[in-house]
């Protein structure tokens, strides 16, 4: 049914049927993506809610005629469940940082990306907001006490509830009666993106681009940059975040003048409430639906609270004194641990497999042992893998080359699954006949190859040679 509906889309914007109709990876909403590949290559969405549908296609269009990046809408099924659009690829912001999220060492490149989509931020929540029509808006028209109330009853039945701890639930309502009155101050007739974050802008040329803005809204402008800046798995450092924060209120200020230091106070009780309604998405999608990805961010969400809770908010007294002791729970606590060390190793097989003394259980053992040894040549007997001549004779021979490569691949994506789960030790043991030509080579190789790409600090240790080196992390 969904093919042959998103097939008569794109034959009615192109006059042929597509090649293939791929389905593509779901995200955190129920709406499903399919790649119609073609001449041209198009997007197709499935959305299980109507009235939802009908505001992201009401939006696009006005965005679009706003001059703001979004894409085009090409086709709508007559019931707007489906609906055709242009294809941006493949490449989200939040994969675009993703060196800087895993090592916490953001490139001038990062950087510049996420200063554009700052700018962009201002622009949409204000040119996109002339001449909406705010009523196709879906669940919500606006921002409001009611809106409030329900994310806040989200985060205590869906996260606080499901963790155990012990609470008042009439002071806690107390408290956030406050919070709602707090946060309504700051009504303004401007565009609230609402789910404003980097998996939710992609990177086209360049240039960042705005999708799945559906359940925007009339709204403040704070809370979008709090839900950016403090996105649970972005892993901004806080002086990036201050630079961003900058950037923004310099774009900001060509709509509207700011006082700097009353766009802060208030921006920190954006910043909390954001973090209470993440969470209770984080509970709902993870502990009942069991989705591993909102699983994984809880640590970084109940870090960012962490951090609030050092300077607590006096208008919240009770949800205060709450807040601290959640992040104090055993479940919680030091859940973000130390940075990612690789410890790479050369070793002679005669004299046994390193043991792992981290008490992880090993890791990855290659035997380079299959590899041509420059060993067995008594011209390459004094020298070791680090050497010019070793290096040339395996380089030449390649067969070392095609081993590193199918290592590379296993190794990289340990890394890059260990940083993300927060675990600190990982193991990568290379052995052959002596530990001098062919091992070294591969360790030293391997070693210099994870901190090039991951950034991550290296335990280097050519054991039968007494050699060892960290390399830092970047």
């Amino acid at each position: 049914m969904i093919n042959e509906v998103l097939t008569q889309l794109y034959m009615s914007f192109t006059g042929h049927a597509p090649e293939s109709i791929e389905e593509m990876p779901s995200s955190g909403s129920n709406r499903l993506y399919f790649r119609l590949k073609g001449n041209p290559i198009l997007i197709g969405v499935k959305g299980e809610s109507q009235e939802e549908n009908r505001a992201f296609l009401s939006m696009a269009k006005h965005f679009r005629k706003q001059g703001l990046p979004v894409p085009e809408v090409l086709g709508e099924s007559a019931d707007q469940l489906y609906y055709i659009q242009e294809d941006l690829g493949d490449l989200l912001l939040f994969k675009a940082i993703e060196k800087g999220r895993l090592t916490h060492q953001f490139s001038e490149e990062e950087k510049t990306l996420l200063k554009k989509t700052m700018r962009l931020l201002a622009r949409v929540q204000f040119k996109g907001a002339q001449g909406m029509d705010f009523s196709v808006c879906y669940p919500q028209a606006e921002f409001n006490e009611r809106s409030i109330l329900w994310d806040l009853n989200y985060f205590k039945y869906c996260f606080l509830k499901a963790t155990g701890l012990a609470f008042q639930e009439n002071l806690l309502e107390d408290d956030f009666q406050r919070m709602a009155q707090v946060l309504l101050k700051s009504s303004a007739d401007t565009f609230m993106y609402r789910d404003f974050q980097s998996r939710n802008v992609m990177i086209k040329d360049g240039e960042p681009w705005l999708i799945d803005f559906q359940g925007g809204r009339k709204g403040p402008f704070y809370y979008d940059v709090a839900s950016f800046l403090w996105q649970a798995k972005a892993n901004y450092p806080e002086d990036l975040r201050r630079e961003l924060l900058q950037e923004y209120l310099e774009a900001l200020r060509v709509f509207r003048k700011i006082d700097e230091q009353e766009f802060i106070t208030q921006l920190r009780h954006f910043v909390l409430f954001r973090t209470m309604q993440v969470l209770g998405a984080y509970g709902f999608r993870g502990y009942f639906e069991k989705k591993p990805h909102f699983m994984q961010s809880i640590p970084f969400a109940m870090e960012n609270l962490r951090q609030l809770m050092q300077h607590p908010y006096p208008e919240y007294p009770y949800l205060c004194e709450v807040l601290k002791q959640l992040t104090e729970l055993k479940q919680f606590k030091d859940q973000l641990k130390k940075p990612l060390v690789v410890k790479v190793m050369s070793f002679a097989y005669k004299k046994g497999i390193p043991d792992d003394p981290t008490g992880n259980g090993g890791g990855f053992v290659f035997d380079c042992r299959a590899v041509n040894n420059p060993g067995k040549y008594d011209r390459y007997k004094p020298f070791i893998g680090l050497d010019k001549p070793v290096i040339q004779f395996l380089e030449e021979d390649g067969e070392i080359l095609t081993f590193l490569k199918h290592v590379y691949a296993l190794v990289d994506a340990s890394v890059k699954r260990y940083m993300e789960r927060g675990f600190t030790n990982l193991s990568v043991c290379f052995g052959c006949t002596g530990g001098q030509h062919r091992s070294v080579y591969a360790a030293q190789h391997l070693a210099e190859h994870l901190n090039e790409k991951f950034g991550v600090e290296i335990n280097l240790i050519h054991r039968e040679q007494n050699i060892q080196q960290v390399i830092q992390a970047k």
